[in-house]
């Protein structure tokens, strides 16, 4: 075969080239960004769980996902960004696991056992994503730039939302009190929120499977209509 090239090459045949047809389709860039960009996310995630959101640049990102600088920058335009999309990331699988299980009640009682049981099951499964997100959400206040804010709330309001229509029957009959989601919040995952915080912080003694047998309970307690 290779003593045949010359010879079709002197008869004017030429071999094939790359094509445009044979470059990556949009679809296909698409999915390769994604790619990209997700593991970054995992990178980011890792570097965060050794050395703390405060404790990790975007250069050290770019290294632990070993990538180049531009296909970094391409995506990310600083470390804020990248804190931000983590965060949404993790709010929507936590959110998606919290809805599946509320959305299963059938009952006032069963809805916010289950909010609160789910919650802890999530982050005892996944605590680097619990640790990062509890660590970033206090810097929320004072770190984030206003559009950063904007989107994380977006972020919890699309999370929330099928929780909320959930338990939306339960209030109007007024089996929960008709108060503000971000009151709801403090009251039914206070504890959990604080307890969770302390655990993965390193208090061994606050078990979530500990936690998890009592504070649902606890929380259904503080919202309950007593009899009378």
């Amino acid at each position: 075969m290779e003593a045949c090239l010359p010879v079709a090459l002197d008869r004017g045949y030429r071999l094939p080239v790359a094509s445009r047809a044979t470059r990556p389709s949009p679809p296909r860039r698409r999915r390769d960004g994604e790619r990209r960009r997700s593991e970054l996310l995992d990178a980011a995630l890792r570097c965060f769980a050794r050395r703390g959101v405060l404790g990790v640049g975007i250069e050290d990102i770019r290294r632990e996902a070993g990538a180049s600088p531009s296909s970094v920058y391409n995506l990310f335009a600083d470390i804020d960004e990248i804190i931000l999309a983590l965060l949404v990331r993790v709010f929507d699988a936590l959110f998606a696991h919290i809805a599946a299980r509320v959305r299963r009640t059938r009952t006032a009682e069963g809805a916010v056992r289950a909010l609160v049981d789910a919650h802890m099951e999530w982050i005892a499964l996944h605590p680097e994503q619990g640790r990062f997100m509890y660590q970033a959400m206090s810097l929320e206040g004072a770190g984030l730039r206003p559009q950063a804010r904007e989107q994380l709330v977006a972020a919890k309001a699309r999370g929330l939302q099928p929780i909320l229509e959930h338990v939306q029957p339960f209030v109007e009959r007024g089996a929960i009190p008709k108060w503000p989601p971000a009151l709801l919040d403090v009251v039914l995952l206070g504890a959990a929120h604080e307890a969770l915080r302390r655990w993965l912080a390193g208090a061994s003694e606050l078990d979530p499977a500990v936690l998890r047998k009592r504070l649902p309970a606890l929380a259904w307690k503080s919202v309950r209509r007593e009899p009378g």
